[in-house]
């Protein structure tokens, strides 16, 4: 199992691909293939939000949900494309928002 792998555009995966991190930049009609095997090869995978709108959702919250490997959605490097915020879901959960 390799450490991370980051499914992205071109530009947010090369800085990424300085760090020494393999990187995926699928097409949209093999991203469910990629975030498969992303998901068997890698401790940890990060996906921007744009391209894990291209997963079906149940697929990405099953990923996120599960053990292992830990998965992360985040903006793209220019940060057009932001993932949904998990703030006010946690202050529901806890009770300090309705």
């Amino acid at each position: 199992m390799t450490g991370f792998v980051v499914i992205a555009d071109e530009l947010t995966c090369a800085g990424f691909r300085l760090a020494g991190i393999r990187t995926l930049t699928p097409e949209p009609e093999t991203m469910r293939e990629a975030f498969g095997a992303a998901l068997k090869e890698a401790a940890v995978v990060i996906v921007t939000a744009a391209y894990a709108r291209r997963l079906p959702s149940a697929d990405l919250e099953a990923a996120m949900c599960g053990e292992s490997p830990a998965v992360a959605v985040i903006p793209d490097i220019r940060e057009r494309d932001m993932p949904p915020s998990l703030a006010p879901g946690i202050r529901k959960t806890l009770g300090i928002e309705e």
